[in-house]
């Protein structure tokens, strides 16, 4: 096995057999995680230090992305809880490991190429853990085959949710409509009317029609989210121009708002196979409804459109559900080596567990379909 700490000296030399990886999930691209990397916001300054497990064969090599952090920043599973559990009873929680993407809570393949050499790999990580005495290691956002994979090992299951657009193959807009209750299909039309009479329309951008003043702008919309919140972005401008230099296999799309043909706002996804992945907005200017229409009502638009199976806006919010986001029932995979605290934390996990399972019934209860329409 070799850790790698820098992507950039040796990604050309990996061999990462993924047919069709470049247009099935952009976030699965080695690509990505050098942008967060070389551009710094993936670094030890931010607690993300590359730890990249891969383990070498003639018959090509297995890729699992993998980081030291030193805290919890920037994951979307928190975990502050039992960190502080650890820290209570004099043991230390980091640097744990972290097999995700930085900033990034989309659903993804996180064992990329080779699984034969799995086994070998999981091994020889725990013996690296035990020799640098980190007590866990957490796969965050696991694809359904990783979950397969990594079901013989001793991860503990924790489930979580997050709200999904299913495309049943509509025809328009109004058509889609046309599923819901009569109230909550006007309140939609009513939503989108208000962004017509602010005389805003869109202007979508894809891929290699982006150029870095487009990048420019948006960034300036994005930094804006952040600083009405009073937080620092997770990303810098110099992450956006190293994407643009790999448009081709993420496949970015913006979608401009824009007033009197000023651009004043914008959302920012990426395009997979399958799945349109919603993933940062922001705007300067404080217009109601703007932000459903940009980061929901444009993304479900465009995939209709596009004959797209499933829309992923990024995680949590109950108002999706009235949009026409359906609740869906997700997990991630955590290794606690110390044969206590694993204890105790599986108990946690199925105790949580049924609270989601009940929180994910309420959700369905609250459907805005009608009833001819439910699934």
């Amino acid at each position: 096995m070799t850790l790698i700490n820098n992507l950039s000296t040796v990604s050309s030399n990996l061999k990462i057999n993924l047919p069709e990886k470049s247009i099935s999930n952009p976030f699965e691209n080695i690509e990505y995680f050098q942008c967060l990397e070389q551009s710094g916001c993936a670094s030890e300054d931010s607690g993300w230090i590359p730890n990249h497990v891969v383990q070498n064969s003639s018959s090509g090599d297995l890729f699992i992305p993998t980081y030291q952090k030193l805290n919890s920043y920037g994951e979307f599973i928190f975990d502050y809880v039992w960190a502080n559990a650890f820290t209570q009873h004099g043991i230390q929680y980091y640097p744990k490991l972290l097999s995700a993407i930085p900033f990034t809570p989309c659903h993804s393949n996180k064992l990329l190429g080779n699984i034969k050499l799995l086994d070998e790999a999981i091994n020889e990580t725990v013996d690296f853990m035990t020799a640098k005495k980190i007590q866990t290691w957490h796969v965050l956002f696991p694809s359904d085959l990783d979950l397969t994979h990594l079901e013989p090992y001793t991860f503990i299951k924790r489930y979580g949710y997050r709200f999904v657009w299913k495309n049943y193959g509509y025809e328009s807009f109004e058509d889609y409509l046309g599923k819901f209750k009569s109230r909550q299909r006007k309140n939609i039309k009513k939503e989108r009317q208000s962004i017509t009479d602010a005389n805003i329309d869109f202007e979508i951008i894809e891929s290699n029609n982006i150029n870095e003043d487009h990048w420019k702008t948006f960034f300036h919309f994005y930094c804006q989210t952040y600083l009405d919140r009073g937080q620092a972005p997770y990303l810098n401008i110099e992450f956006f121009k190293a994407i643009n230099a790999f448009q081709n296999k993420m496949h970015p799309i913006i979608f401009f708002a824009k007033h009197h043909n000023e651009y004043v706002g914008a959302s920012l996804c990426f395009r997979g196979k399958d799945t349109l992945f919603g993933r940062h907005w922001g705007s300067n200017v404080l217009l109601k409804n703007l932000h459903f229409e940009a980061c929901y009502y444009q993304g479900i638009q465009y995939c209709i459109e596009n004959s797209i199976p499933y829309f992923d806006p990024g995680i949590q919010g109950e108002h999706k559900l009235r949009r026409g986001f359906e609740v869906a029932k997700k997990s991630s995979l955590h290794m606690i080596l110390n044969k206590d605290f694993r204890v105790a934390i599986e108990k946690f996990c199925k105790e949580e567990e049924q609270h989601i399972d009940s929180y994910i019934e309420s959700c369905k209860a609250y459907t805005p379909f009608s009833n001819a329409c439910r699934i």
